[in-house]
């Protein structure tokens, strides 16, 4: 008994050791803050813009239906004027109001839908960047890996290379947007050859 004791416990230290230099042999490694990525690369808060206009438009059209339902609903609490209404009138503002409800719920079921369909697209575009940055931040400084932050408890801050990560997203986004400016000018503008003499 005390010999099979004695063996795995031999075992575990050999294990042990072997696990702990093969972590002090891939200890180059970088940790990434992915959400300061997305809200201080210039691709993030661009993205961000995007998105908070998109709210913005979206939201405009649900508060004007809200605003006709709550004029609606004053003029069918105000016993006054609901005295002066035909019954058929009575009816109709009846049905104004079940529609406009209805219609605002399918007008706020399509803004969550659209809004996290946006929010993904924007998590997955900037997630994309953010890996092809990290990789080019990787082979710079010779680094095993790159891993998010939110994947440790604890890290080291002098392993922290989100502030390179960054850096090289913000280059990326540049080159893009000086590739679609030049794009976009190079486009000859159509000239009506009629009015040429």
């Amino acid at each position: 008994m005390k010999n099979n004791l004695f063996k795995a416990s031999f075992v575990a230290s050999i294990l042990t050791l072997a696990t702990t230099s093969a972590f002090a042999e891939s200890s180059n490694f970088g940790i990434v803050n992915f959400s300061s990525c997305i809200t201080d690369s210039k691709l993030g808060k661009d993205e961000q813009s995007s998105f908070e206009n998109l709210k913005k438009q979206m939201s405009t059209h649900l508060e004007e239906t809200e605003k006709q339902i709550n004029e609606l609903a004053m003029k069918f609490n105000d016993a006054d004027y609901m005295d002066g209404l035909s019954p058929e009138a009575e009816d109709e503002l009846k049905n104004k109001i079940r529609t406009l409800n209805e219609e605002l719920s399918r007008y706020q079921n399509q803004y969550y839908q659209v809004l996290n369909q946006a929010n993904m697209k924007i998590v997955q575009s900037i997630g994309a960047n953010i890996n092809t940055a990290a990789e080019k931040v990787a082979k710079d400084k010779k680094l095993s890996m790159v891993v998010n932050k939110e994947a440790c408890f604890f890290h080291n801050p002098t392993l922290d290379v989100t502030n390179l990560v960054i850096a090289e997203m913000d280059k990326t986004y540049e080159l893009e947007s000086k590739k679609q400016k030049a794009t976009s000018s190079s486009v000859a503008p159509q000239v009506d050859l009629s009015e040429v003499k």
